[in-house]
């Protein structure tokens, strides 16, 4: 064989190549992520894990479109719509209840996952937990049951305080049965809570905080939100800045500094929507999978926060700690 048809060959084998990729990737099933802000790289490989406990894994036999809001509202219907003209298999929201919203909005057909903390059927995403019905199922941690055990803790901690503010994302407004639970666990032990709303900006909790401390506001209990998550590191160093101890729904605060933390882990919900996400390309329907509540919580202290807020942690809660970071 002359050499000149040789790479004739060589070249049309190789032009043909990613012809045969981009074929193979379009008879995959296409899993669309819509999320508020781009996810975290340990959040999202929680959710690839979740996926190959099913035998998915992605580039291999599952393909996952990435869209982000990049923080701006107003951007998810239109991100929801994109996502339902590209047919994909799977939808998922994990972390953002708007996220979910917007793509219950958009479809009443393809497969909805969601992850957050509130109660799916008060907000009326789903008609019940055991059977959702429809096209959407998920996770809740249902924040409404846990405000007394937050408030508790901090009571602990600050025996003396007396002036608590719980501070909410207007974004993503909880059901009024989660401020009523932070109220009624206030008035058991004979204090009050001021709600205070703050949007997830850099700008708008520096301003917050100033105004907290010249409030002198004994201690902040910050209600979930995924945009308050992505400022975590931000809230660690103003609550030492401004000597406010705080405490918060998810580990990751803690771990980046933050005083406590009580709360289901957001990374196992994420690994959760995964395994949802890969039981419904075999074959489930969405409104046969229960919503699930998590069964594990974890209280975690950071002493290194502690220590920089003056504080001295009592041993009994040090105790029932899940975890102390030293």
């Amino acid at each position: 064989m002359r050499r000149r048809d040789f790479m004739k060959i060589i070249g049309g084998a190789a032009a043909s190549w990613p012809l045969a990729a981009r074929a193979q990737r379009e008879s995959l099933p296409v899993i669309g992520q819509l999320s508020l802000n781009p996810l975290q790289p340990h959040l999202f490989a929680a959710f690839r894990k979740g996926l190959m406990e099913t035998g998915h894994v992605e580039g291999r036999n599952v393909v996952i479109d990435y869209l982000s809001a990049e923080g701006q509202i107003n951007r998810l219907p239109g991100l929801a719509a994109e996502l339902v003209r590209r047919r994909v298999a799977v939808i998922i929201t994990p972390g953002n209840r708007l996220a979910a919203e917007a793509a219950k909005a958009a479809t009443n057909v393809i497969p909805i996952v969601f992850s957050f903390g509130v109660d799916p059927v008060q907000i009326g995403l789903v008609e019940r937990l055991n059977r959702p019905g429809g096209n959407i199922t998920g996770f809740t941690e249902m924040a409404a049951e846990l405000a007394p055990k937050r408030l508790g803790i901090m009571h602990e901690l600050l025996p003396n305080a007396r002036r608590f503010v719980l501070l909410i994302d207007p974004a993503v407004l909880p059901p009024a049965t989660v401020v009523a639970g932070f109220q009624a666990a206030a008035s058991t032990i004979g204090r009050e809570i001021e709600v205070v709303y703050a949007a997830g900006t850099v700008d708008e909790i520096d301003k917050v905080f100033e105004k907290l401390r010249q409030q002198r506001i004994d201690a902040l209990i910050v209600n979930s939100s995924a945009r308050f998550y992505e400022l975590r590191l931000r809230f660690a160093a103003l609550a030492v800045r401004y000597a406010l101890p705080a405490v918060y729904w998810d580990r990751a605060f803690p771990d980046a500094g933050g005083l406590m933390s009580y709360g289901s882990s957001v990374e196992d919900q994420f690994r959760q929507v995964g395994v949802y996400a890969g039981r419904i390309l075999k074959g489930e329907k969405p409104g046969d999978l229960p919503v699930q509540q998590p069964t594990k919580f974890e209280f975690v202290i950071n002493l290194k926060a502690a220590k920089a807020l003056g504080l001295a942690v009592p041993g009994l809660l040090l105790t029932r700690a899940d975890e102390v970071i030293e």
